[in-house]
């Protein structure tokens, strides 16, 4: 299964039990990407910047 990297538009492999939320790397141009699930259909997003209260 793979999505497109909203990023540099090259494919990305996603495991087969990838999760909504999940954090993956772009091979092509190192971005980390956000897994979202829209309809049964896997897309990617630009991960946020973390906060500075994350993991808090």
């Amino acid at each position: 299964m793979s999505a497109k990297c909203p990023s540099c538009g090259a494919s990305v492999e996603l495991e087969k039990d990838v999760l909504t939320g999940e954090i993956v790397e772009c091979e092509e141009c190192g971005e980390e990407l956000e897994v979202k699930n829209e309809d049964g259909t896997f897309l990617l997003n630009l991960a946020p910047d973390v906060e500075e209260d994350w993991g808090e």
